[in-house]
């Protein structure tokens, strides 16, 4: 197949090589945050590609060289009452990360710079990550009053163990790229210019096999490792965090650049 590219309303673009596909977040002036424009133009192509059949690999970047993706873009919620929010995590947030989810292909994250919250969340999402030296993580989630709500807190234990991913967690502390590699959470690490060629390359190696067998292995691996109710436990716990004062406080000491002030209500 040869190669082409489109654009899904301009903050999310779609490349296609051979048998590789690269969807690119498109926001590098908002460091690829996700607002809803996002994960509606995340999920449409995400969808298209599992029904293509030419496609064997996906690899999912941000634009630039300052992010893969920052996390929740928090502006958006200022002004929103909590029916809003609600609506917005029901029928545009949650869908989406379910479509990442339910992923029978293979998907690499090729983890430019800053990957933060619910950025963060996608990486965990993939099958494999390759970074750049750049590259931060951070699951940063808590610092809002929050919890992250798409499965983190069951698959970074599963990745880089309880305690690890529980210091990550609790303190919201962003690594660097040679940490990451260290824990288990990064496969590779590379330099900046050489991210894409390495995430081709693992692409390219994937899409060589037998297409029937790697999704079966992925289905297979996934099983085991995913606890279902646990993960639907997360969406619960996050919702009870989304009924308190102290989101509202985060949300607007994050649009007033100052530290927030947390009451426990």
């Amino acid at each position: 197949m040869a190669e082409k590219s489109a654009k899904n309303e301009e903050v999310v673009l779609l490349s296609i090589r051979e048998h590789v596909a690269v969807v690119t977040l498109n926001r590098p002036e908002a460091m690829n945050s996700l607002n809803s424009a996002v994960f509606s133009g995340l999920k449409k192509i995400i969808d298209d590609m599992e029904k293509d059949d030419e496609i064997r690999a996906i690899i999912i970047t941000g634009a630039g060289d300052k992010a893969f993706c920052a996390g929740i873009d928090l502006r958006e919620r200022k002004g929103m009452s909590s029916k809003e929010v609600n609506s917005l995590r029901r029928d545009i947030i949650f869908p989406c990360f379910k479509s990442l989810e339910d992923m029978k292909k293979p998907l690499i994250g090729a983890i430019n710079g800053l990957s933060l919250g619910g950025g963060a969340e996608i990486a965990l999402m993939c099958d494999i990550r390759i970074a750049s030296k750049n590259a931060r993580f951070g699951q940063t989630e808590v610092k809002w009053a929050i919890i992250p709500a798409a499965g983190a807190c069951q698959r970074l234990p599963a990745l880089i163990g309880l305690g690890r991913a529980k210091e990550l967690l609790l303190t919201g502390r962003i690594i660097d790229a040679a940490e990451g590699e260290k824990i288990g959470l990064f496969n590779h690490i590379t330099s900046q210019d050489d991210l894409m060629q390495k995430s081709y390359e693992i692409a390219d190696m994937i899409g060589e096999n037998g297409p029937v067998a790697v999704r079966q292995i992925k289905k297979a691996v996934d099983l085991g490792a995913k606890n279902v109710l646990a993960l639907a436990f997360d969406s619960e716990a996050s919702e009870a965090c989304y009924h308190t004062q102290d989101r509202l406080e985060g949300i607007a000491a994050f649009n007033e650049k100052r530290k927030p002030k947390y009451s426990g209500i």
